[in-house]
């Protein structure tokens, strides 16, 4: 979904942050759903995936994710996923490229993905 005419710009990456971009097509009506449902908590999920995506001392609200959805395969890469729960439900799916200071924000939503039901 291409932005439109009246919509936000992003601001492109400082010299040090990742450069964080949608990974898939639902990605973007997901994030637009939590940031206007929890606009605080999506500005410091997207801080922390620009600026520290994959913290060395992980916590229960972000973390690699475990088992089969630790590494997912994209674009002929397999990379590592990662979550951040931006509400009690809502959760934020991201692989991160360090070769290319990359984050690809694959799922954005208020509910739990079905992956993990």
């Amino acid at each position: 979904m291409s932005p439109k005419k009246g919509e936000p710009v992003a601001p492109p990456p400082g010299r040090d942050d990742y450069d964080v971009r949608y990974g898939e097509t639902a990605a973007v009506e997901g994030w637009r759903e939590v940031g206007n449902r929890a606009p605080g908590n999506a500005f410091k999920a997207w801080e922390l995936m620009r600026t520290n995506p994959c913290p060395k001392e992980q916590t229960e609200r972000h973390h690699q994710l475990k088992f089969d959805l630790a590494y997912r395969e994209y674009k002929g890469e397999r990379l590592p996923q990662w979550q951040i729960e931006v509400t009690g439900g809502g959760r934020l799916w991201y692989l991160v490229d360090e070769d290319r200071r990359r984050v690809w924000l694959v799922y954005a939503g208020l509910g739990h993905p079905k992956a993990t039901d």
